[in-house]
């Protein structure tokens, strides 16, 4: 059989590529005859770099930075010369997972440090960059960015504006001089949330960073009122737009103060990867996630190749650390398993690349009911 193993990251515990590795090494313990594809996948968050970085053949570029903490740090970027293409994850950068947990508040962290990361692929002569915005610890709308490349926010009284919580003081923008810093910017979401409200950054997100509901108010008022001087003084910025709301609003800072483009992270992979043609190629499809759960079937990666293989009638298997609820599940994917079916989640969570090996060669016993 021709298989494909395609699965995104266990978030916290591998990478896509690590998953991807584990599933096939089972996978060849109980059928070893088996041709085996792999194609980790990425919606935009951690590891997207990685994966566009392979699929584009571009080479990695040490950066020096800071964190989303104003921390120093060694980083890096892609660069495809060819093509003259950046390629960028915030999530390297001003990720949340770099963090330690609950030793910062969002209302002190913002996205300075990914403007080195632009900067740097200027100077380079880029001519195009894909940048992958998921996985932040931020909720700046891209404050912090904006400022490393230039921009100037100034209240009423004529004083500079560093830090984006006093935004709800801002009277007047200064955009930097000059063409833009680079052409063609295609930002990577992967959700499709938009600025403010109910399905906002803050009030969605926000706690998953740190944000708690007396702070949501704050937040919400900031970031409203950098949308209304934008819009008031240089016409810029929809606060509607599907995907502006990703990654603490830094979707939203990315149009504006790059005039970049907002696309699907998932898409964006499964289009320079030829996932269409993979599929229809395949016997079967294994793909997974850390938690197979509501979110995956809202619009996730790993949902996306489910629903593409069941449009393409093709069986598609999803591995996961837990399923939280199989029935529904079962709607897209042929079958699931779940490493919590094997052993503890304390023990998964300590040892998920041994216990999603051993998952996968348990399905690969099995793979004559996936048919």
């Amino acid at each position: 059989m021709n298989i494909l193993i395609c699965p995104d990251k266990f978030k916290g515990t591998l990478t896509a590529e690590a998953a991807a590795e584990a599933i096939a090494r089972g996978w060849k313990k109980s059928r070893p005859q088996d041709r085996l594809t792999r194609l980790p996948v990425s919606d935009g968050g951690d590891g997207f770099g990685a994966i566009m970085a392979r699929l584009l053949k571009a080479k990695s570029v040490k950066l020096k930075t800071v964190n989303a903490a104003h921390e120093p740090i060694e980083s890096c970027w892609w660069w495809e010369a060819k093509t003259r293409t950046a390629i960028i994850e915030s999530a390297g950068i001003i990720g949340l997972a770099m963090l330690p947990q609950g030793k910062f508040h969002p209302f002190d962290l913002n996205t300075f440090g990914l403007g080195a990361a632009l900067l740097a692929a200027a100077r380079k002569g880029a001519k195009k960059l894909v940048i992958g915005i998921g996985g932040s610890a931020t909720n700046d709308a891209g404050f912090g960015l904006a400022r490393a490349l230039g921009w100037k926010f100034y209240d009423r009284e004529g004083l500079e504006i560093i830090e984006w919580l006093k935004l709800t003081r801002l009277a007047k923008i200064v955009r930097p001089k000059g063409r833009p810093l680079i052409p063609a910017i295609t930002v990577a979401v992967d959700v499709k949330n938009p600025l403010l409200g109910a399905r906002g950054c803050s009030r969605v997100y926000g706690p998953q960073k740190g944000l708690r509901s007396a702070d949501i108010k704050a937040a919400e008022a900031a970031l409203r009122r950098l949308a209304s001087v934008l819009k008031q003084q240089l016409g810029l910025g929809d606060i509607h737009e599907p995907g502006v709301g990703a990654a603490g609003g830094l979707g939203f800072g990315l149009r504006v103060f790059t005039a970049a483009k907002l696309q699907s992270g998932f898409e964006l992979v499964a289009q320079h990867a030829g996932l269409q043609q993979l599929i229809q190629a395949a016997d079967l499809v294994i793909t997974g996630e850390g938690a197979l759960d509501r979110q995956t079937l809202m619009g996730k990666g790993v949902g996306e190749i489910a629903l593409r293989c069941q449009r393409a009638d093709k069986p598609c298997l999803g591995l996961a650390g837990f399923v939280e609820n199989p029935k529904r599940a079962a709607k897209v994917f042929t079958h699931t398993a779940a490493l919590v079916e094997l052993t503890s989640r304390k023990k998964a969570l300590a040892e998920p690349a041994q216990w999603l090996e051993r998952l996968a060669e348990r399905a690969g016993r099995g793979v004559l009911e996936l048919h």
